[in-house]
């Protein structure tokens, strides 16, 4: 696949694109890969509907790289544990890879350890729990010795994200191969436009922009907590409300668009100034209307700079009855390109000659330079991007190939939280702010118990710390 080396503006580490070269390149390390007939074995550790569908992604490209089996499972919740396990044994391609014994589902805030405890050295865990849990995880992970595969965001503060830099050096030491689920990096249509790009099809990109506008999605609006569930289990059932969970809709949702556009443009931006509010304060239940209390805004704008100057737009929206558009686009100084036309995948990806983009793919206008090939009738040809990363990462392992994306994936994590930061705050924030940033939002985090409270406990009237930008400017809530 096409990679990239883009430009970073933190002082504290220097950031690569995909499977990143170890400081120790040409020393010895010690070999913790599975052999070709080896089979490995599989540990899922949040078992909510993404990390069902990563270990379906992992388990329908495994065939033809090694035998690999779904192993342990773990969650605080066990409905959601024995509901993954049920859909999971239900899909008959990979229901025989499908091995979780009763003795190896795991419940509760130490289940993920259990679970890694049941793996041998070079077997692979799956983190797909909200991100406030994701440094603790890896960390133990690289104790152990496991090649593991973390969904994204990985961050949503300074203090999360300088953790995992740090273990993630420890892990570049054992040769653990480390994938992160930012898809649209692997996505055959993207990188074929990076390529034409990079080669200056459309000249020096000046101009990038993305839109997720949509109505609401996940848990993101949520009332007050009148169920019977404790602070923090109603917290983490409803974890897109809480920053200090997710970073928000905006970080969960809004990190494909923006990683894109660094992805297209080869850098990540310095700095970041945004927009942002919030017009509903009800959500229905049930046929009622309730306040809505959680930290979310439901529209952001954020403008973001490249160190040369370029500008990245990113437009989030979550309001039903509005114009919807999930796309990306970027602009040169000799023509324009669509990174992304109608969410992730297809991407159905192509160039102009001019600024005139034409939104339908299938349209061939005169100023159509380029466009990715597709089949009979538009039918897409290229593959699915939540499949083709387990293939790089099982490939790495089998081959014993370095493969590391937690720089680049922090990088985007950053990236991401300084947007959201500035909206939040009404600052202009750099790169470098949101990195070195000493609100900790889990301080706590690895100390946490079912029936403990919550890092972000509500007031006496059941609301959260909301951001008030202009008011609150040093942090978000």
């Amino acid at each position: 696949m096409q990679q990239d080396k883009p430009s970073l503006p933190s002082r504290r580490s220097a950031i690569k694109t995909t499977a990143g070269a170890s400081v120790l390149a040409g020393i010895a390390l010690p070999h913790v890969h599975a052999q070709d007939n080896q089979e490995l074995k599989l540990a899922l550790v949040g078992c909510g509907g993404r990390g069902t569908g990563a270990v379906k992604n992992a388990l329908s490209v495994s065939g033809a790289l090694g035998p690999l089996k779904l192993h342990a499972m773990a969650d605080v919740f066990e409905e959601n544990l024995n509901r993954s396990y049920e859909t999971l044994k239900k899909q008959e391609s990979i229901a025989d890879k499908i091995d979780v014994a009763q003795e190896r589902k795991f419940i509760g805030f130490d289940g993920y350890k259990k679970a890694m405890d049941s793996l041998n050295k070079g077997d692979i865990v799956i983190f797909t729990t909200p991100l406030a849990f994701r440094w603790p995880m890896f960390e133990y992970a690289v104790e152990k010795g496991l090649n593991v595969f973390m969904e994204k965001p990985l961050s949503a503060d300074g203090h999360s994200s300088r953790k995992l830099l740090e273990i993630n050096e420890k892990a570049k030491e054992k040769n653990l191969k480390v994938g992160v689920g930012l898809m649209c990096r692997h996505c055959v249509s993207r990188n074929e436009l990076k390529k034409r790009i990079d080669d200056g099809a459309i000249g020096d990109i000046t101009f990038l922009r993305s839109y997720r506008m949509q109505g609401a999605i996940g848990s993101c609006f949520t009332p007050k907590n009148t169920t019977d569930l404790t602070e923090l289990q109603y917290q983490i059932k409803n974890f897109h409300s809480f920053l200090w969970l997710s970073g928000g809709a905006f970080s969960d949702f809004f990190i494909h668009g923006i990683d894109e556009m660094c992805m297209i443009k080869g850098a990540f931006p310095v700095n970041a100034k945004a927009v942002g509010g919030r017009h509903y304060k009800t959500i229905e239940r049930n046929g009622e209307q309730l306040e809505a209390v959680d930290q979310n805004f439901d529209s952001y704008g954020v403008e973001y700079t490249f160190a040369d100057g370029a500008k990245a737009i990113y437009e989030g929206r979550n309001m039903p009855g509005c114009n919807q558009e999930f796309a990306a686009y970027a602009h040169g100084t000799k023509g324009s390109a669509v990174i992304s036309s109608a969410g992730h995948v297809p991407a159905r990806s192509r160039l102009y000659k001019d600024q005139n983009i034409n939104t339908n793919y299938r349209a061939k206008p005169e100023n159509l330079l380029w466009s990715f090939p597709t089949g009979e009738r538009g039918a897409s040809l290229e593959g699915n991007p939540y499949d083709i990363e387990w293939e790089h990462l099982l490939e790495a392992i089998r081959n014993d190939d370095e493969y590391n994306e937690v720089d680049r994936g922090v990088a985007a994590s950053v990236t991401t939280s300084m947007g959201r930061m500035a909206a939040h705050t009404g600052q202009v924030i750099t790169y470098d702010q949101m990195l070195n940033s000493e609100h900790v939002f889990a301080p706590n985090v690895k100390e946490l118990t079912m029936d403990g409270d919550s890092p972000l406990m509500p007031d006496a009237d059941g609301r959260y710390a909301k951001p008030e930008p202009g008011i609150k400017k040093e942090t978000e809530y």
